[in-house]
């Protein structure tokens, strides 16, 4: 089993976590968790995190271990994660991928000589500056001069991809369009499911019952907690979530609890939305499609992957 693992990801409330524990069980695997909010402590019903019962199933890695109080890199997910797989693969066991951070999953399984997880953070810093002083759309037509095949996929209200065309630029001395048409070797032999709802009323319906039980499991006194602990304001990342950045208005009396519901259901179908676009684009990964008529794919899943291992 020497450097194999598998990845199960998905748009949130797929039902990827659950599938990703019984194929661990199954194949006598260990979860790795691929989100980037579940890594924080004291942030448990917003981000959605395993629950206690579900993490005493199997052994969980990479949830719940970073202090909110500071921003943590993609590159330190990266850094962390591989040494956990090794460890995992040390003895014996299965690494499960679990998540549904599609920027995690793809650095964790390719090499990436320059991407969004690297750089340089003085010239980032620098850059950011001048988009502060002069504006998104000279910052934008800056990059369309010196790389304009990535200025046409990058909308320039994406200041912060903006940036990071720009820094790859004035550090490598190429451009970020061509650096992304070279070929990234992977880390590792896998097989990488994302598990999809395809009927669409299902997924509404499947993220709007996820959305009820984050709220009557406390969502909105977590969010006045982590406001009261001072987390949102020194870490921003935190404050932007979705779920703490909608019941924020609601502690603060700007919006009632229904209008803050609504507003938490509109959010997470765009941010599902953006996932399945996003993992729809990776020609690695092996799309499930589900409906709630359909049989579960556990056990199907499960085959494939004993015979993978076999061969």
């Amino acid at each position: 089993m020497k450097n194999r693992i598998i990845a199960v990801a998905g748009h949130t409330a797929s039902g990827k976590t659950s599938l990703a524990i019984r194929l661990a069980e199954i194949l006598g695997g260990e979860i790795v968790c691929c989100d980037s909010m579940q890594i924080y402590r004291v942030m448990d019903i917003g981000t959605a995190k395993p629950t206690p019962e579900e993490q005493a199933r199997v052994p969980h890695h990479m949830v719940d271990f970073v202090d909110p109080f500071r921003s943590y890199s993609c590159a330190e997910y990266c850094e962390d994660a591989e040494r956990a797989i090794k460890d995992i693969i040390s003895r014996g066991k299965l690494p499960v991928i679990c998540g549904g951070t599609g920027l995690y999953l793809d650095t964790l399984l390719f090499e990436r000589p320059f991407d969004e997880c690297g750089g340089r953070s003085d010239v980032r810093e620098r850059i950011a500056a001048e988009a502060e002083e002069f504006g998104a759309h000279a910052l934008h037509e800056r990059l369309r001069e010196v790389d304009p095949e990535s200025a046409e996929k990058i909308h320039e209200n994406n200041v912060r991809r903006v940036i990071r065309a720009l820094e790859i630029y004035e550090t490598t001395g190429r451009k970020k369009s061509e650096l992304d048409a070279i070929p990234s070797p992977a880390k590792y032999d896998f097989l990488a499911f994302e598990l999809r709802r395809t009927d669409m009323d299902e997924r509404y319906a499947r993220i709007e019952k996820r959305c009820d039980e984050m709220i009557a499991a406390g969502l909105l006194d977590e969010t006045k907690k982590l406001l009261d602990m001072g987390i949102f304001e020194k870490n921003p990342t935190a404050a932007q979530a979705i779920g703490y950045k909608e019941m924020l208005g609601c502690v603060r009396g700007e919006v009632d609890i229904s209008e803050a519901r609504e507003r938490l259901c509109i959010a997470t179908r765009k941010y599902a939305k953006r996932q399945v676009t996003w993992f729809s684009a990776k020609n690695y990964i092996e799309t499930v499609g589900l409906t709630d008529s359909m049989p579960d794919p556990t056990d199907a899943l499960a085959a494939r992957v004993r015979e993978w291992i076999k061969n």
